[in-house]
């Protein structure tokens, strides 16, 4: 079901940052958005859309992501 109102500024923040992790840890294993959003499988739009913290994962996605990236999950929410 869609949510009527938006997110508090500070989860959309909390969000933006949980996504800049994300693409750090993707940088630093040296891999493209389309390679991780093709091993999850997801579409690279929508994986851009969670690293550039504009949708929110489930936390099967973020599994997922850190499973993939090769980093603990706690190291993408920290």
């Amino acid at each position: 079901m869609p949510r009527s109102t938006p997110p508090p500024e500070w989860v959309l923040a909390r969000r933006r940052q949980i996504g800049d992790q994300i693409r750090a840890a993707r940088l630093y294993a040296n891999l493209t958005q389309e390679a991780v959003a093709n091993r999850i499988p997801m579409d690279r739009a929508g994986y851009n859309r969670i690293e550039q913290g504009h949708a929110s994962a489930t936390l099967d996605t973020l599994i997922l992501i850190a499973d993939t990236i090769g980093v603990p999950l706690a190291e993408l929410v920290r």
